[in-house]
């Protein structure tokens, strides 16, 4: 039910976005800042991360990352703004078993590889206005999420008794869709406006069986700092 009102949402959005485009205030900004993924305790059943957690060494905490945004924003009336960007995320953890080695003694060892580009719509209410020199927000909407997430190494074939070693590469990807939610605040200085912003979003995936576990938690929290020129 979730996924099917985000598919009528998200189309929704742009619709509403490019009908008050024309005639209304716009804003081209930025946003560059940090993603952090959804802890252990709050991702999704069968979450890949969590799954592997049981016999690699590493910390989700590894997978903060950077994360870069470009957004268009137009001005619905006095307290209101509709917007479309395009954000990206990339993150490589390393990654070793924690209870074996290889024969030689050395660490048997692998990489996670995480990248997201959600492409957001959303909507913005600013309570104070949009032609005030301070202007707070909050807001909400929806975003498809295009992921790819790969794993490649060394791993144990523990279907043999001799746990034979071996090199592969596993890898998945798709796009998911997820709610948005938005709060910052912005200062106003003429043309030119900055500010900074929380941005939380949730959304999951499927990667296969060739993995620890079936889905992969997408969600987290993004903060940035945003800059952005005014023009008609």
């Amino acid at each position: 039910m979730k996924r099917l009102i985000l598919r009528a949402c998200l189309p929704a959005l742009f619709v509403l976005a490019g009908a008050g485009a024309a005639p209304a205030q716009q804003i081209l900004n930025v946003g560059v800042g940090g993603f952090t993924p959804r802890g252990e305790d709050a991702r999704v059943p069968s979450d890949v991360l969590t799954a592997n957690r049981t016999f690699l060494a590493f910390n989700l905490a590894d997978f903060n990352g950077a994360t870069f945004n470009g957004e268009w924003l137009a001005a619905v009336g006095p307290f209101f703004e509709v917007g479309g960007g395009l954000g990206f995320y990339r993150r490589t953890v390393p990654s070793v078993y924690d209870r074996f080695v290889n024969a030689d003694g050395s660490e048997i060892a692998q990489r996670m590889r995480l990248r997201i580009v959600p492409a957001a719509a959303t909507v913005r209410l600013l309570p104070f206005g949009t032609d005030t020199p301070v202007q707070p927000y909050f807001g909400a909407g929806a975003a498809l999420f295009n992921w790819r997430y790969s794993e490649s190494g060394e791993f144990i074939d523990f279907s043999t008794s001799r746990r034979d070693i071996f090199q592969e590469t596993y890898q998945a990807s798709g796009n998911s869709i997820g709610p948005v939610v938005v709060a910052g605040l912005r200062f106003n200085a003429g043309n030119w406006v900055t500010g900074g912003e929380v941005r939380y979003s949730s959304a999951e995936a499927t990667v296969g069986s060739e993995f620890a576990a079936g889905q992969l938690d997408l969600g987290g929290w993004a903060y940035q700092f945003t800059m952005g020129v005014r023009f008609r």
